[in-house]
């Protein structure tokens, strides 16, 4: 008789394979490391993912929802002001290259460890990204940017250029910068809305 899988397997499945993905990059994480490190049977990972590419898009699509909401809470308090959601969520994305076990953004890493296009993993993460671009547009929109579409690409410029930067030089290299920078960005495309300095 096949075993029934035992309640929150799923989700142990999940949590560790972020650990895993995020610690070592999902190319260097085999589907056996998540069988050692969760404890479950073969056949129950198997039950839960057919392989690792579906593992992979579970989860970029659990840690999209959970980023979202995590994006909602520090940008909900300015609901209203557009300009300070924005340098709200800019706030967010560099407390959390200070954090000490970022690792890089999981949705550009692995979009850059997966090149094919039709790669389910290259395709939650471009999601992910297209999203944040949207995000980004409509609060210009909402702001009175002329050119929301341009605010939104210089800010994604400063988005990735912090992440980058920060996994790799630490937040007190370039990273730094990127509060200030976004400010100036939405200064220059807003240039009637009174931006409010970033938190220190």
């Amino acid at each position: 008789m096949a075993r029934t899988p035992a309640p929150g397997t799923r989700r142990r499945i999940l949590e560790t394979s972020a650990r895993l993905f995020g610690e070592q990059g999902v190319r260097a994480v085999g589907m056996q490391q998540v069988i050692d490190a969760t404890g479950v049977g073969k056949s129950l990972l198997y039950r839960e993912f057919a392989g690792k590419d579906e593992l992979v898009a579970a989860w970029l699509r659990e840690s999209d929802a959970r980023w979202w909401e995590q994006a909602e809470r520090v940008t909900a308090p300015h609901s209203g002001d557009p300009v300070r959601q924005v340098l709200a969520l800019m706030e967010f994305l560099h407390a959390s290259v200070r954090e000490p076990d970022f690792h890089g953004c999981i949705f550009y890493t692995t979009s850059s460890e997966f090149r094919d296009p039709e790669h389910p993993g290259r395709r939650e993460a471009k999601s992910h990204l297209q999203a944040l671009r949207v995000w980004l547009r409509d609060k210009g929109a909402l702001a009175g940017a002329a050119d929301p579409d341009g605010m939104a690409d210089a800010l994604m410029l400063v988005v990735g250029g912090l992440l980058a930067n920060g996994e790799v030089l630490g937040a007190d290299g370039p990273a730094r910068m990127a509060l200030a920078t976004a400010e100036l960005i939405v200064r220059q495309y807003c240039p009637d809305t009174a931006a409010a300095p970033p938190a220190a």
